[in-house]
């Protein structure tokens, strides 16, 4: 149990790789809270934070479910208190919610442009800054924030400028919450995977099946998460790691297990030249 009743606060972990990185720590021992916005499930995205609670509770973990849309301030404050009043504090955040659009300028509305901000930057900074007092309490705060290493190949911003700018921003954030807590015992990085992993938004935004079957499942990712979060002393900080070589430090070397189809070329994700 290597993280044996350390507090997880996780957003966005009602499905796809929030929620299986959701099941894997409360695996491990994690009080897992499951703060996003999804109560009664949508066919097309499937999931909500009650039927992750209760498969945590099946496999006999803990878990805490709180309607939350990180866009808002006053109830991301109260599921932080929530949290940390039901399991005496938090010791590691996943800033996992995340608003995609791939579209160039002249096709991406005002309104689509604020999600991606609204969310990805705004959301994920009042998180952290919520979250903070609880992880500085903590004897070896962590936080994790899902969003890639920052790629300056210029096809990265001439294809979707603005969703590019939302994801970067994230990783900003976890690369500056590295150095502002120092001090502190607080380590901050960020995880992405090195293919396209098979979600709801894969399915039904970016590629459909097709490039489902050319993805891995999000247990990778799951597993590349635990594999960080039970480091101790800061072993990773100010990083931004990518799922596969996490697990290589691990001495994993064979990933057929989590190709959705086993033995498919698979698809490098964004903002990785290869």
């Amino acid at each position: 149990m290597q993280l044996n009743n350390k507090t997880v606060f996780i957003t966005g972990g009602s499905r796809g790789i929030g929620a299986a990185i959701a099941l894997k720590l409360a695996a491990s021992g994690a009080n897992v809270a499951i703060a996003a916005k999804s109560v009664v499930e949508d066919p097309r995205l499937g999931g909500t934070i009650y039927s992750v609670t209760e498969a945590i509770e099946k496999a006999g973990g803990k878990a805490l479910p709180i309607q939350c849309d990180i866009r808002d301030e006053a109830a991301i404050l109260d599921a932080v208190e929530k949290t940390a009043a039901t399991f005496n504090g938090i010791d590691i955040l996943i800033n996992n919610a995340s608003a995609i659009y791939l579209s160039p300028t002249e096709m991406l509305s005002a309104k689509q442009f604020d999600l991606m901000h609204d969310i990805n930057i705004r959301g994920t900074f009042l998180v952290g800054k919520a979250c903070l007092p609880y992880l500085k309490k903590s004897q070896a705060g962590h936080i994790l924030t899902l969003s890639p290493p920052i790629n300056l190949n210029p096809k990265w911003l001439g294809k979707h400028a603005a969703y590019t700018i939302a994801k970067y921003g994230m990783t900003m954030l976890a690369l500056g919450w590295a150095e502002e807590l120092e001090g502190y015992n607080v380590a901050s990085n960020t995880l992405w995977p090195k293919t396209t992993i098979d979600t709801a938004a894969v399915r039904n935004l970016l590629g459909g099946e097709t490039l489902a079957h050319k993805s891995r499942t999000p247990d990778i990712m799951a597993d590349a998460a635990l594999a960080i979060l039970s480091k101790e002393n800061k072993a990773y900080n100010g990083q931004t790691l990518i799922d596969e070589a996490v697990l290589r430090n691990e001495g994993i070397s064979d990933f057929s297990k989590y190709s959705v189809i086993p033995g498919a070329a698979l698809y490098t994700d964004l903002f990785l030249d290869e």
